[in-house]
């Protein structure tokens, strides 16, 4: 199971996922508001890296900005494959 830093973003007028050479930025619609900030990344990380929500979840930093997720199924450089060609 690879484990990725992310630094999320809540409330942004736009959802994205990006590589920024070490860790993963994200910015999400959802306010950081009852667990709907970290539901939103959930699912915007699944679905950029074309994998199933159960294979993505939030190891560390739950209500901070800065969080690390453990995702099944995939490698480092999988992940700036599928990054890199706007999947």
């Amino acid at each position: 199971m690879l484990r990725v830093q992310v630094r999320v973003t809540p409330g942004s007028r736009r959802e994205t996922l990006e590589w920024d050479g070490s860790r993963l930025r994200a910015w999400v619609r959802a306010v950081a508001r009852e667990g709907e900030a970290n539901a939103a990344l959930l699912a915007l990380v699944a679905h950029r890296l074309g994998i199933g929500q159960h294979q993505v979840r939030i190891v560390h930093g739950a209500t901070a900005r800065e969080k690390v997720l453990a995702l099944e199924g995939l490698t480092l450089e999988e992940i700036q494959r599928r990054l890199s060609r706007g999947s």
